[in-house]
């Protein structure tokens, strides 16, 4: 065909000039990324907040179920479930519980209340990753605006947001994980209405929806520091990453706003360091929501606030007490954050947002 012909007899060069029309046309597209489809930065479309929920809660689906089995020994030794006493303050304790639940509940008991964490993580983590994008945009305008303070408080109020919609389902998820006696294991449904009936002695009243949000407080005190501190490490990390010294482990493939995209081992390095520095951040008001949420399930009718749960802790176990299972939370939480960055980061690069 004639217009054929005619762009063959062209020099390269002004073939080139004629085809390049956007910056985002001239992007170099390699085997490791996607085009984009969009400018990423119209984060505040409707588009863009449900595509990053999306990648968000894939994202906290694929680390949690990593981590399941750990998750629940950790929440067995955090709310001093009787039978799990033995175990605790020794690496060694870690298996001999993953042996106790094996051979007494079967391999689904490393599991038990893993549905409902499915059920609390998919919406947990879709909208925090969607309000810390949101949030962060509002909050850091330009690289000048770039400071750890505006990063940190990003990632507090991202936290926040999304504990506030998300936790009635911690509580149940906590509850099915504490639950250890074969003739005391009930679904989902029947232990929803028993937290719903619990009473509230001390008020002489029964409890209702608030039962729901027994320890709602020192949830969001401690994702105050904990995703804060996460989001900002990660960032800062990912940052130092991408620096000259380690230019030559990156992908070479660039994003729109100027950043490269770094391997597998990169990102899951920069989330692991996340994941360690805001779990000691914020791990004593853990141990405390953990003991004030399954107070009902130990028979206990009064349900103490915090100073007092706090209290009785120190009691027990003086500062040691607050840090019981630090260890399975590094073990835990390290590996889940950085598989939730890495997801979340190839999640957004396949859904055309990154």
């Amino acid at each position: 065909m004639p217009e054929a012909l005619t762009l063959k007899g062209h020099d390269q060069s002004t073939v080139a000039a004629s085809t390049v029309q956007t910056p985002e046309d001239a992007a170099p597209i390699t085997a490791t990324r996607r085009p984009l489809a969009r400018s990423p930065r119209d984060k505040q479309s409707l588009d863009y907040m449900l595509r990053s929920g999306l990648a968000g809660g894939l994202a906290g689906c694929a680390a949690k179920t990593l981590i399941a089995p750990l998750d629940r020994v950790k929440i067995l030794f955090q709310a001093s479930n009787p039978q799990f006493l033995k175990y605790t303050g020794s690496w060694k304790g870690v298996f001999y519980a993953v042996q106790d639940i094996r051979r007494n509940e079967g391999l689904l008991g490393l599991y038990r209340g893993h549905s409902a964490t499915l059920l609390r993580i998919f919406p947990y983590a879709a909208i925090k990753f969607a309000a810390y994008e949101q949030i962060r945009n509002v909050l850091i305008k330009s690289k000048e605006q770039e400071t750890p303070l505006r990063r940190l408080a990003a990632g507090s109020l991202a936290g926040v947001t999304s504990v506030f919609f998300t936790y009635p389902l911690e509580v149940v998820r906590v509850r099915l994980a504490f639950e250890t006696g074969k003739d005391r294991r009930m679904g989902l449904r029947d232990l929803c209405r028993t937290i719903y009936h619990e009473r509230h002695t001390s008020y002489g009243v029964l409890g209702g929806i608030s039962n729901f949000y027994r320890g709602f407080t020192p949830t969001v005190l401690g994702m105050l520091p904990y995703a804060g501190v996460s989001f900002l490490c990660h960032d800062i990390a990912c940052d130092w990453l991408r620096t000259l010294k380690f230019a030559r482990y990156d992908n070479h493939a660039l994003e729109k706003d100027g950043k490269s995209v770094l391997k597998v081992w990169a990102e899951l390095v920069g989330g692991g360091l996340a994941g360690m520095a805001g779990q000691t951040a914020s791990y004593p008001l853990e141990v405390i929501r953990r003991r004030m949420q399954v107070r009902g399930a130990m028979g206990d009718q009064r349900f103490p606030g915090i100073v007092e749960t706090a209290a009785m802790i120190w009691r027990e176990r003086r500062l040691r007490g607050f840090f019981v299972g630090l260890s399975i939370g590094y073990a835990k939480v390290i590996p889940m954050v950085a598989t939730s960055f890495l997801v979340y980061d190839r999640a957004k690069l396949y859904l055309g947002i990154a």
